[in-house]
């Protein structure tokens, strides 16, 4: 198998370089439904690295009565859509037809959805009637994988192209392949997934594979200390940023993941690996796209 290792110079060549006569709705608009009343976080982490990664305009959709707890903590250039939520404060499937509606008035280029849903019952059905309805770009991420793992045929039935990003766990939980045999063979498990859903994966982990189920890549950047809550969160909001900015797919996916784990590699020499938390890594990614740049 012929695998691609990532490089600055690969990363650097595919970023793109912004024309002055543009505006911020050139540079993706996009909507992250994340969060429930027991992980607010999760969406928080989500929205805040996509606005440092460029892109235009960022709405995280949240169970409505977290509105007014989340705004408190989010980057003051992040809308929020409050939506209507289940008793368990998570999101109901009776917010499907105005995150539908929101999408189509504000024109919105890519959606990301499962930091922090949580798999309640409710919630599983909203995120399997997203991911078979929409015709946008879809990152799909944490408790939507999970939601999905009892139905992987939704995969197979959707309109738009979705990028999917597990841990082995995740992934072992979709294809019914235990996780040690996964670790053995990242590369080829990986591949033979994203080929068969015609999806792009991202399986997270040392060496991150991204694979479109013909290439394959394979991340150089990274740490252990990035193996903390919340990191994945920050790594779904960037893929989704840079998909608003990068035309071709599978190019925003992979500029993302290397930036992600360089961002770690400057967030551990400041807090170390063991002191460092998710936060840290959002708040090195503008150096870290500055490295990249040099």
């Amino acid at each position: 198998m012929n695998k691609i290792i990532l490089t600055k110079k690969i990363i650097k060549n595919i970023l793109p370089v912004r024309r002055p006569d543009t505006n911020k709705s050139d540079y993706g608009r996009v909507l992250i439904l994340a969060g429930s009343r027991n992980m607010i976080g999760a969406g928080v982490l989500s929205a805040n690295s996509c606005i440092k990664s460029g892109a235009g305009l960022v709405t995280l959709g949240i169970p409505l009565s977290q509105q007014n707890i989340v705004v408190k903590h989010l980057l003051p250039e992040i809308m929020t859509l409050g939506l209507k939520e289940t008793s368990s404060g998570t999101l109901s499937i009776n917010s499907y037809q105005k995150i539908i509606q929101f999408i189509i008035d504000r024109k919105i280029d890519v959606v990301a959805i499962g930091p922090g849903l949580s798999t309640n019952t409710e919630t599983k059905k909203l995120i399997k009637k997203i991911v078979l309805n929409l015709n946008l770009p879809l990152v799909i991420d944490a408790d939507a994988i999970n939601s999905l793992a009892d139905n992987v045929s939704v995969l197979q039935n959707k309109n738009s192209n979705i990028v999917i990003t597990p841990h082995p766990g995740e992934l072992s939980r979709l294809i019914n392949i235990p996780v040690s045999e996964i670790e053995k063979n990242r590369s080829e498990i990986a591949k033979k997934f994203a080929d068969k859903y015609n999806l792009i994966c991202v399986l997270k982990g040392y060496r991150t594979v991204i694979t479109d189920g013909e290439k394959v890549f394979i991340n150089t950047t990274g740490n252990p200390g990035m193996a903390t809550a919340g990191s994945g969160d920050v790594l779904t909001g960037m893929i989704a940023g840079f998909i608003g900015q990068i035309k071709n797919i599978l190019n925003a996916v992979i500029v993302s993941v290397y930036i992600h784990g360089l961002a770690g590699d400057l967030a551990s020499k400041d807090k170390t690996q063991i002191g460092m938390i998710a936060s840290d890594i959002i708040s090195k990614i503008s150096d870290a796209i500055k490295r990249v740049l040099k």
